[in-house]
């Protein structure tokens, strides 16, 4: 296992990448602006504001009814993510740019920095469910270990 950076061909099972679709065919000259992701569900959302200072991770995290984005302000951090609960299907992403985790994505952070400051963007009624890992996962190391 690697840390890799988020693409759209690699983390495209967990979510998507924010960004203007190519945008390289729009040409320089006039503002661009789209939607890039929609919710169809009546549901209201809500803007957090994380600082993250853990340098370690015991649990995973889903949120089975709500996509979520994790979009980095400063610092570094990595986002461990799987589509089940099995440590040889976690992977884990540098989050050097913003992204959209789908509903049901297990998903963990951990700061590289002193502190990493995160907009997180879901529905205001968040279910929330938990994977023990039964350790602390302090590096990629540590998970491959394990695995």
């Amino acid at each position: 296992m690697l840390i890799q950076s988020p693409g759209r061909k690699n983390f495209k099972q967990y979510g998507k990448i924010i960004e203007y679709p190519s945008k390289e065919l729009k040409g320089t000259k006039r503002n661009l602006w789209r939607i890039v992701h929609t919710v169809a569900e009546k549901n209201g959302w809500r803007v957090a504001y994380l600082v993250l200072r853990d340098k370690t991770i015991g649990r995973m995290e889903s949120h089975p009814a709500s996509d979520e984005t994790f979009e980095p302000v400063a610092g570094e951090a990595l986002i461990f993510v799987s589509t089940e609960k099995d440590f040889k299907r976690i992977e884990c992403f540098r989050l050097d740019k913003p992204v959209i985790l789908y509903k049901g994505t297990w998903h963990g952070l951990i700061s590289l920095s002193p502190e990493t400051e995160i907009k997180i963007t879901e529905n205001s009624r968040v279910e929330c469910r938990y994977w023990e890992l039964g350790f602390r996962l302090k590096s990629l190391e540590e998970l491959k270990r394990k695995g």
